[in-house]
């Protein structure tokens, strides 16, 4: 069966619409997924006549329930009223609590099991009175178990993470501890080996000062917090490397000889990968749910004019579906391995035994004909 992913809309005075429509409506995306907008089809029939003729006459499958969604149809669950005003270009509270709306239906369907995947249009962060990785953390709480959530940015083989998301640069060295490193080394570590399929994940880590501190004359966070977190993350298991003063790293391409990047806080990591492509994708790692979205804003100065870039989003569906399936294959891989005991032979060695089945239950545990419970 096809994925069912939930597409939110965003905020609606801004690109959302017009990146959604135009992405479905484009290439094979309706061979790939079955895609459920949380919306409105009043307000988004006010963005597609901004659009050119060819969206003009786009027909909608209304339904009250994602189980209801259909092959290529541009199914629409309505989340918010039909006389919303839409003020291209301007931040109202109405955007707000519309965009909040379409989010809130879409986590319930995701925590119901309706829909596979989330993918989400950009928001103005008064909605939700931050972004949206730090709302999913608390709306999915899991993440506490999982040692928090982890914003990424990724475009190919380029994988930037955080460690600090938003947050203002004054409460940066604050956040900057080897606790907080390691918890997101770890975090990013488990996510390109699950949702990336990457086996022995390489992670640069980047430094907090110009230099890298230049030996403790630009400050101390290197010597003290950032290069003792790597050398304990090493001693885990993980392959670290760093700290990377950001400037040269990016500056001579040594991104490319690591799997992923973890920089210390948002401009210091994002402003160079857009730089390098501003058609990645946003990816909250860390999380039970799977979430993508584009890795550009509401647009407000474009928005209504039949200027965005679908780019960013239609590769947000990609990777939801790509991360699904990396899941899928990942977790398939580890679930109810065969059973074994540990005994000693000849010469005292231990050695691995695999329980035959035939021998013990009397059939195979992978014969379908049977009707043990591990056949259903």
């Amino acid at each position: 069966m096809k994925p069912i992913l939930a597409i939110t809309t965003g905020d609606t005075n801004g690109v959302g619409y017009e990146v959604i429509i135009k992405s479905l409506l484009t290439g094979y995306m309706f061979e790939i997924c079955r895609p459920v907008i949380y919306g409105n089809a009043a307000v988004a029939r006010q963005h597609i006549q901004t659009l050119s003729e060819e969206y003009h006459n786009i027909t909608w499958n209304m339904i009250d329930d994602a189980a209801q969604a259909k092959d290529g149809r541009l199914n629409l669950i309505t989340c918010y009223t039909d006389d919303l005003p839409v003020q291209f270009g301007v931040a109202t509270e109405a955007a707000n609590k519309a965009a909040k709306a379409s989010l809130e239906r879409a986590c319930r369907d995701l925590k119901a099991g309706k829909v596979h995947a989330l993918v989400t249009a950009p928001i103005n962060k008064e909605a939700l009175q931050g972004g949206h990785t730090e709302w999913l953390e608390k709306s999915f709480n899991d993440a506490d178990a999982n040692g928090g959530s982890l914003m990424m940015l990724c475009s190919g083989n380029l994988r930037v993470a955080l460690v600090c998301n938003h947050v203002a640069i004054a409460d940066i060295p604050a956040q900057i501890t080897e606790e907080r490193i390691l918890q997101k080394l770890d975090l990013l570590n488990r996510s390109l080996k699950r949702d990336f399929g990457l086996e022995k994940p390489r992670i640069a880590v980047l430094a907090l000062n110009p230099h890298a501190g230049d030996a403790g004359l630009l400050g101390k966070e290197e010597q003290q917090i950032i290069a003792p977190a790597i050398e304990k993350a090493r001693e885990q298991g993980l392959w670290t490397f760093g700290p990377y003063a950001s400037d040269g790293f990016f500056g001579a391409g040594r991104f490319s000889q690591f799997d992923a990047v973890l920089a210390m806080y948002h401009d210091q990591g994002l402003a160079p990968f857009k730089t390098l492509d501003m058609s990645g994708v946003n990816y909250t790692a860390g999380l039970s749910i799977i979430r993508t979205s584009p890795d550009h804003g509401t647009g407000y100065d474009i928005a209504g004019k039949n200027q965005a870039d679908p780019s960013s989003m239609r590769n947000a569906i990609y990777m939801a579906i790509d991360v699904l399936r990396a899941r899928t294959e990942y977790d398939e891989l580890r679930r109810d391995p065969l059973p074994f005991i540990v005994r000693e032979d000849r010469e005292g060695r231990p050695r691995r035994e695999f329980i035959d089945f035939k021998t013990t239950t009397g059939g195979n545990r992978f014969d379908n004909n049977t009707n043990n419970d591990n056949d259903k």
